[in-house]
Parts: C-alpha cells; sequence; structure tokens
C-alpha cells in the first residue's frame, strides 16, 4: 500500500521540523521521518549543545508557522554584538566594538535556544498538527522520482507518493546522494567546542566574539540556571590545540576558557557536557533534482559565525514555502524548483564565500592578518553607513 502525502521531508532536526510545520500550515500534508528522536535532555546521547541566534526573519517565519509561542518561553533576546580583537597568548585585548540592534530598529537582532531543547519543543508541538505527520525513529531508504511524482521508501518499509521530496537530513544528507547530488567540501583543519557554562557576572544580552588565533571564541546569552547566570560557548580551535584541551581535565579546561574569554564575565564553568566537531564549509554543487529540493545542512554547512549557518537554512525555508504556496497546483514541478534554485544558489554561496574568507582571516596568527583583521573591525563599526548595511545582511535583509 502507498500512501499519498504532498511533501515528504527527510530529516527532523530543527530546520526539517520548522519546514514540516511551515508546510503544514501553508494547508499541505506532509510526512517527516528522521532515525533519531529529539534528545529529552541535555544530557542524553547526541543532544545538540550548540545554540542558535534566531535572527529577525528567521523569528517572522516560526511566528507564521505558529512555533515562536512555544519557544518563546526559552529565548533570550540578544540586543548587543560584541566583537573584540585579540592577540598573543595570553590574549591581549587590542580593539572592541559594539553592535547595537537598536541602531537598526526596536527590536533585538534576535533570540538564543538551545538547539536540543528548540528541536524537543518543536517535535511536540508539530506533533499536534492535524496534516503532519511525524515518523521519528524511522529513516530514509530509497527515492524514485518520476515526472509526476516521487516515491519514498523508509526504514520500516512505509511506502509514500509525494509531490514534492525535501532533503532536510543533514550534511553527509541520504536524499542528496539517492538524487545524484555531489556537494563540495573545504576542511579548516580546525573543530569547535560547543557547550553551556556558567558564570559569575550577568552577560545583559550581549553576545560576543572573540578573535585569536585558531578561530572565533563566542558566548551567547542563555537563561538563567538556578539563578547563575549561563552563556552559551562556542570555540574554535585548531585541530591539534583541540584535541589538547579536551583532554584537559574539568578545572583544566574551564580555567583556559576563562582565560580565552578574557575573564569579561568572570570565572566560565562548564555545566554539563560538551561536544567537538570539525569546521567545515560545504555546497551541494545544485539545490534541487527532479520533485527534490534540497535545505539546510543538505545544501549547505557553513562554520559557525555571525549565527549564519541555521539562519540561512531557515531563509531556504521561507523560500521554498512561498514558491509552494504561491501555485499549490504545481507544487515540485520543474518550474517551481528552478525558481527556488535560483533565489537561494546566489545567497548561500556568497554566504559560503564570505563567512569562508572570514575565518580564515579570524584563525590566523600571521602579523600581517591580524593587522588586516583589526583594520576590517575598525572600519565596519566605525563608518556608520557600513555598519548598517553589514548588521542588515547579516540579518539577511538588504540595506535601506
Amino acid at each position: 500500500m502507498i500512501e499519498d502525502t504532498d511533501i515528504f521531508v527527510s530529516g527532523g532536526g530543527i530546520a526539517g521540523l520548522v519546514a514540516a510545520a511551515a508546510f503544514g500550515q501553508a494547508g499541505f500534508s506532509v510526512v517527516l521521518a528522521d532515525p533519531a528522536p529529539p534528545p529529552e535532555t541535555m544530557e542524553a546521547e547526541g543532544s545538540d549543545l550548540r545554540s542558535t541566534a534566531y535572527l529577525q526573519p528567521s523569528r517572522d517565519l516560526m511566528d507564521a508557522a505558529a512555533l515562536w509561542p512555544a519557544l518563546e518561553a526559552h529565548a533570550t533576546p540578544l540586543e548587543v554584538l560584541r566583537v573584540i580583537d585579540t592577540t598573543g597568548w595570553p590574549p591581549v585585548e587590542r580593539a572592541r566594538r559594539d553592535f547595537r540592534a537598536d541602531d537598526l530598529s526596536d527590536r533585538p537582532f534576535g533570540w538564543n535556544l538551545p538547539n536540543w531543547l528548540t528541536r524537543k519543543v518543536l517535535a511536540e508541538t508539530i506533533a499536534d498538527l492535524p496534516n503532519v505527520r511525524l515518523c521519528l525513529g524511522t529513516g530514509f531508504r530509497t527515492l524514485l522520482a518520476r515526472e509526476s511524482e516521487a516515491l519514498v521508501t523508509l526504514t520500516d518499509g512505509t511506502r509514500l507518493r509525494a509531490r514534492l521530496v525535501v532533503g532536510a537530513d543533514g550534511r553527509t544528507s541520504p536524499v542528496r546522494e539517492a538524487a545524484g547530488i555531489a556537494s563540495t567540501r573545504t576542511g579548516y583543519g580546525q573543530r569547535a567546542f560547543a557547550l553551556a557554562a556558567l558564570h559569575e557576572h550577568p552577560h545583559e544580552n550581549i553576545s560576543t566574539e572573540i578573535y585569536n588565533r585558531g578561530g572565533a571564541f563566542t558566548l551567547v546569552p542563555m537563561p538563567d540556571v538556578d539563578g547563575t547566570p549561563c552563556s552559551a560557548v562556542v570555540w574554535m580551535n585548531d585541530g591539534p590545540e583541540a584535541a589538547r584541551l579536551d583532554a584537559l581535565d574539568a578545572d583544566g579546561f574551564d580555567a583556559h576558557m576563562t582565560e580565552r574569554s578574557l575573564g569579561l564575565l568572570g570565572r566560565l564553568t562548564t555545566t554539563g557536557p560538551r561536544r567537538l566537531w570539525p569546521v567545515i564549509t560545504q555546497t551541494a554543487d545544485r539545490l534541487t533534482a527532479r520533485r527534490t529540493a534540497l535545505i539546510a545542512e543538505a545544501a549547505h554547512v557553513l562554520p559557525p559565525i555571525g549565527a549564519q549557518g541555521l539562519n540561512t537554512s531557515l531563509q531556504d525555508i521561507a523560500a521554498l514555502v512561498r514558491l509552494a504556496a504561491g501555485d499549490p497546483a504545481h507544487l515540485g514541478e520543474a518550474p517551481m524548483l528552478d525558481a527556488y534554485s535560483r533565489q537561494r544558489s546566489a545567497d548561500i554561496h556568497l554566504r559560503a564565500k564570505v563567512i569562508d574568507l572570514f575565518n580564515r582571516v579570524c584563525k590566523s596568527d600571521a602579523p600581517p592578518v591580524q593587522a588586516l583583521r583589526l583594520a576590517g573591525l575598525k572600519a565596519v563599526h566605525d563608518i556608520a553607513p557600513i555598519r548598517r548595511a553589514v548588521m542588515q545582511a547579516g540579518l539577511g535583509r538588504q540595506a535601506t
């Protein structure tokens, strides 16, 4: 027996769940499958300890999909992005600049949420949508795409007939592979820690990026934990240094992390587990194939800089849902997929190139490159029209 659905989504991470909800709210029937159900706690095996700052356009998409009310109580607004350039070890501050949200509007830049919790809350919320069926614990197995339909088989033997298949199944995307789409990968020899840290001083809704050799060290505000201030930490290092740090005991790791943070928030203390993962740039060579569209990390993986990764993924979803809702009779047909590719390809490749270059500059300990980094920070911040244009671009909007 074959089950008919408008849309099949492979991947139940944050992007896949948001896509399923957004398509469902637009009136389409959706089946979503993922072999790994969302973890129930931060400590659970496989939980994603990264956090995401949902920038203004992403918040708008979550509102339209009726998802934000369930998330809002867990979100911390980001009012200021503080960028600090340092050199040497122990790091010495050379310059700091604050980029303020009220320079653009009366809204925060974004709202920060832990990824593991977001995925859990989204799955619970979407389970109540009448035209979305979640198959969590079941994976994608095969795809046969025809001109008029796509036939999908899941790992439990379920067979689906869909008008559109959405690959939201990560950097090793099985849907991308089944569709015959290659990808291009760039490695940097870096690895990034993701963890939550308690600290002595309040973060005051300021997200801080500190540049030094090996890459950026980022503190992103989180809700207090039992009355103690807390921030999410993303800490990039060259591979050998990351391995050395990972081998330290808890006190040694926390002491080094505090030193890397310049002690801005007092002593940092890891709370919960920490994860370490490779930093890469990866882009799919195409975003579409017959009856198939790629979004999120199936389409692009970016280094964790400037909250661009998942926010770029949510822009993919917004574009795809807009096209589908604008012409539902031709869902998944070649003209719609061509339009999606035109709308998203240039932006994805531009962001990938800019962040690739920015990461290379940020991680370098070569004095000429560090001098360029310092001069660039001052120029971007201190010239008001450039500052506002860069902030608008970072939000995913054109400067006005």
